[in-house]
């Protein structure tokens, strides 16, 4: 069985005045390998809003996947939209635009992936984004949460420590440096009832 090392970071005060939380210096955690994680609880403060508005409006997709001899239904629904303006939704482009204030730079974010997760049987089994140039270059990814709190696991590609992480509703996390190469992540199922959760990806051009 795979150890686990459970972190929980602080809380972090509220912005007055806007829609972001102010971010903290020590938000990044180095991982092996040249990856690293940031994690900004309660990031986004006006997430009731913006979640309301996904929920409802997003043209969500329930995708199948082939898996040996039978075709299986994906376990949440999703959207995809290869520009983050493509949503037209204001609050996933004001979000987008915050990223690259954050990380400034040559590689900007610019797609932006959702996923709805219904309930706690609702989840995403361990994967790192290494289609395109993710599987050779370092590149972010930024995943911002909407909802009920759930459980994001990552863990080195290949097995080894995993890292348990809670985000709720507003958090945000950023995975960077080789962290799509060399590690892993997953939103495993859970047997707590739990409402529904909302993610939001945004990744750079050519990443998926």
């Amino acid at each position: 069985m795979t150890a686990e090392t459970a972190w929980q970071p602080l809380l972090w005060p509220v912005a007055e005045g806007g829609p972001f939380a102010p971010w903290p210096s020590t938000a990044r955690r180095h991982l092996a390998h040249g990856a690293w994680i940031d994690q900004v609880p309660g990031w986004l403060t006006d997430a009731d809003d913006l979640f309301a508005e996904l929920r409802t409006s997003m043209p969500w997709r329930a995708d199948e996947r082939r898996m040996y001899d039978s075709v299986v239904s994906v376990p949440r629904l999703t959207a995809w939209f290869s520009d983050a303006g493509r949503s037209r939704n204001a609050g996933v482009v004001r979000c987008r635009d915050e990223l690259n204030r954050q990380y400034p730079g040559d590689d900007p974010f610019v797609s932006a992936g959702m996923c709805l997760y219904r309930d706690g049987s609702d989840s995403v089994a361990w994967h790192g984004d290494r289609i395109g140039r993710g599987r050779t270059d370092d590149t972010m990814v930024a995943v911002l949460s909407l909802g009920s709190a759930r459980t994001f696991m990552l863990r080195p590609r290949g097995g080894g420590t995993s890292i348990r992480l809670t985000v709720g509703h507003g958090d945000l996390v950023v995975m960077g440096g080789s962290c799509q190469r060399t590690w892993d992540h997953a939103v495993p199922k859970t047997g707590q009832h739990v409402g529904p959760r909302i993610s939001v990806q945004y990744r750079s051009r050519g990443v998926a």
